[in-house]
């Protein structure tokens, strides 16, 4: 089968090309995919995305109209790709659904600890000989309280964690986990009484209509004063606009994100020669306690491996004219 990857990394190649094994044609692009773009995939079989690719309606009926018939995606969430347009234009679309919850639960802690710990800060002054300790005071974890919001893989490795530091534990997901509440004391609780009861929120639910900007002004109003906030699922999970309003308001006292909402046009990329022409970007970065990553969270080798390993896989059961289960079809509801 012959494949075009759009949106290839330089980290991620070796990992494609050791979990293909020579068995796939593969053809590796810098591009992004966009309606633009999608006249490079004329004479491939199929595609493989990534999370910052743009498979909308009008990219996939091109991508149709080119001959290709299947898009292979490099990531779990699939909010980027039309599905309803996907389906009715006979395109086959499938995800790695599991890779490395660890990798991205793991993150999710170290952005907390870094916000709490003012490790970045510790980190400038020390770089320029300033041993100064005023201004550096943060809180154990132990008897602390963390709401997690979604407690599916990502969830479930998150709730293990905090458990460990001695935190109490609160839950909100529209399927409550009963292992997760008999082995770690995680209470389920409505989205207000979590946020009226957590000193640390830590959010990893999937984007789709339910959760489109989940936090926002009212959810906010909610949150006890002081909450560190920390994103590692989606952008648009988050109002960034009320999130930023709370933290000029001192509701929300520090955010760590490794999504943001426009990150398609912006990560991924060096922009160090010119800033960014996005207001809500510049404005976080000037917070001294807001900790932004560049959608790295699920970098690790193991994650790597798995998910060019899932890759291959889908795209070896459509080359023998087998369905995987990885498949997404237009029932997955997503916006």
């Amino acid at each position: 089968m012959k494949v075009l990857v759009y949106s290839s990394k330089e980290f991620e190649i070796p990992y494609l090309e050791k979990a293909n094994n020579k068995k796939h044609q593969f053809t590796f692009i810098t591009e992004a995919l966009s309606s633009e773009t999608a006249i490079k995939a004329i004479g491939y079989d199929a595609i493989s995305i990534f999370s910052s690719d743009e498979a909308c309606f009008m990219t996939v009926e091109k991508l149709k109209d080119f001959g290709v018939k299947y898009i292979a995606l490099r990531s779990v969430g699939f909010n980027n790709v039309n599905l309803r347009a996907a389906a009715r234009l006979n395109i086959k679309v499938a995800h790695v659904p599991k890779y490395s919850p660890f990798a991205i639960a793991e993150h999710a802690v170290g952005l907390l600890l870094a916000l709490n710990r003012k490790l970045i800060t510790s980190n400038y002054r020390v770089t320029h000989y300033n041993f100064n300790l005023n201004n550096l005071v943060g809180f154990d974890l132990k008897n602390k309280t963390v709401g997690i919001i979604g407690t599916g893989r990502i969830g479930s490795v998150m709730t293990k964690i905090m458990h460990g530091f001695g935190c109490k534990l609160l839950g909100y997901d529209i399927e409550e986990n009963k292992t997760l509440s008999e082995q770690y004391n995680l209470k389920y609780v409505t989205l207000q009484e979590l946020c009226a009861q957590a000193d640390i929120i830590s959010l990893h639910v999937p984007l789709n209509n339910d959760t489109f900007q989940l936090i926002n002004e009212d959810v906010i109003s909610e949150m006890k004063h002081g909450v560190i906030l920390i994103n590692t699922s989606r952008g648009d999970v988050i109002n960034t606009e009320h999130v930023i309003e709370g933290l000029l308001k001192r509701r929300i006292g520090a955010l760590g994100i490794d999504v943001y909402v426009n990150e398609r046009a912006i990560f991924f990329k060096d922009h160090s020669q010119e800033i960014p022409n996005d207001d809500f970007l510049i404005k976080l970065n000037a917070f001294p306690n807001v900790l932004i990553t560049g959608h790295q969270a699920f970098l690790t080798d193991e994650a790597l491996a798995k998910i060019a390993e899932g890759t291959i896989y889908n795209l070896e059961c459509w080359s023998r004219g087998e369905d995987t289960e990885n498949e997404l079809t237009n029932s997955d509801n997503l916006l």
